[in-house]
């Protein structure tokens, strides 16, 4: 593990900007971005076009490890360059921003209400891709949309069974199960993820750490007891489809997570905007998510 990148995001100050967007949730994030579907063919120009975007991103001048602590990549940007480097090294080696890698497949069909993740095959030799790549941590995501104890415990019990599976192949994972923000059950749900959460660490040593990535929380401070945690490196939140300015809002009430946003990072970008109109766009929504992310 490189110990630079691990007090990075042990005591950094700032946020992980999510730019994983993968097979089903790019052409939704390249329209919102002013690139439509009649622009590209297939999905190697999908991607393509994702990963000019992600470029962008990653080599504007405003983007870079004062304000930025981690970002996460899909595999498909892992695997290309920018600037003649691969994309996590970039990240790390010219912008000080510590690179993780979303290694889940998907989502299963919804049961007990929750959708826990497809299986991952292949997920050794990915993490040992992603150890040669200069990669610090993993990422995945399941989702909770009511608080059935079967589901839900379903859902974390899944996220840490290959949680440690990552742990020992020499990777942090972030787990990540996600309530939706719709759920008409939503404080219940995190009531139940936080003691389900809190068991959950007790299946990792007393030498490892985990990272969680959660929604925010209808309770303020809700989920104190596991940033404070000693097996858990960092807390961080999720936009789940907030607004930049929501989001902000109920992050800067919850002290001590980070934020770790994918479209309330991106709101307000395109494609048609001059490299100053985009840098200028960026630099607003890397302010607001930054200040929200040190309080």
């Amino acid at each position: 593990m490189n110990q630079q990148q691990f007090d990075k995001m042990a005591k950094g100050k700032g946020f992980i900007a999510a730019l994983d967007q993968s097979g089903g949730s790019t052409p939704k994030a390249l329209r919102v971005y002013g690139v439509e579907e009649s622009e590209y063919s297939g999905d190697d120009e999908m991607f393509e076009k994702i990963h000019e975007m992600r470029t962008r991103i990653i080599t504007s001048p405003v983007f870079g490890g004062d304000r930025v602590v981690g970002a996460i990549l899909f595999e498909n940007t892992m695997d290309r360059e920018i600037e003649g480097l691969g994309s996590a090294e970039y990240l790390w080696t010219k912008k000080q921003v510590v690179p993780f890698l979303k290694v889940d497949k998907g989502l299963a069909d919804e049961s007990d209400g929750a959708q826990v993740m497809k299986p991952i095959p292949g997920l050794d030799s990915l993490l040992a891709k992603a150890l040669e790549h200069g990669v610090f941590g993993t990422k995945m995501r399941s989702v909770i949309k009511m608080a059935n104890p079967t589901g839900l415990g379903a859902v974390v019990d899944q996220q840490f069974e290959i949680g440690r599976q990552i742990l020992a192949a020499g990777l942090v994972p972030i787990l990540e199960p996600e309530i939706d923000i719709h759920s008409p059950e939503k404080e219940a749900a995190e009531d139940s993820l936080r003691s389900t959460i809190l068991a959950g660490l007790e299946s990792i040593g007393d030498d490892e750490q985990v990272m969680l990535k959660l929604t925010l929380p209808e309770v303020d401070g809700h989920y104190a007891d596991l940033i404070s945690h000693p097996k858990v490196l960092r807390v961080a939140a999720l936009s789940g489809g907030y607004s930049r300015e929501e989001a902000t809002d109920r992050l800067t009430r919850n002290q001590g997570m980070i934020a770790s946003f994918s479209r309330a990072l991106t709101e307000g970008l395109t494609a048609q905007q001059s490299d100053e109109e985009f840098d200028s766009a960026l630099d607003t929504s890397i302010g607001s998510i930054y200040e929200a992310s040190i309080t």
